[in-house]
């Protein structure tokens, strides 16, 4: 297994937690900003570095994890890396209009329940069902 760390990107919006999900570059499909470990960074620094690159995030990253999923990263059309992520809450205080990776992915903001819905791994989707940001410390 290779490790990644990912953000959770949220806000609260009239008393509801939101989540940010971006497409992927290759599928277009919904995920979380997420990457490789990083020197000299710790996984939730590398989270939230990965959150401004994909995203345009800027926000408050929570230093713990809040679980991980699985997934199969797809090197081209015959291998892929199993992959564990460790996905990290980043409290949203800014989305930017420009970011590196802007030309390259869309984003929007969902309830839980539809982000869950969304996103292909099951682990990721009931880690973003059950997210409560009331719970963070």
């Amino acid at each position: 297994m290779h490790l990644q760390y990912a953000a959770l990107c949220f806000r609260v919006h009239r008393k509801k937690p939101q989540i940010l999900l971006i497409t992927s570059r290759g599928t277009g499909r919904w995920v979380v900003p997420k990457g490789w470990p990083m020197d000299g960074k710790s996984p939730g620094r590398t989270a939230e570095q990965e959150a401004w690159e994909e995203a345009g995030v800027k926000g408050e990253m929570q230093k713990t994890c809040m679980g991980t999923f699985t997934y199969d990263k797809w090197i081209d059309e015959n291998s892929s890396l199993p992959c564990i992520v460790e996905l990290y809450p980043l409290e949203v205080s800014n989305l930017s209009e420009d970011f590196p990776e802007k030309e390259e992915r869309r984003r929007k903001w969902f309830s839980p329940k539809k982000a869950a819905s969304l996103v292909c791994e099951p682990e990721l989707a009931a880690l973003i069902e059950s997210f409560d940001p009331s719970k963070l410390t």
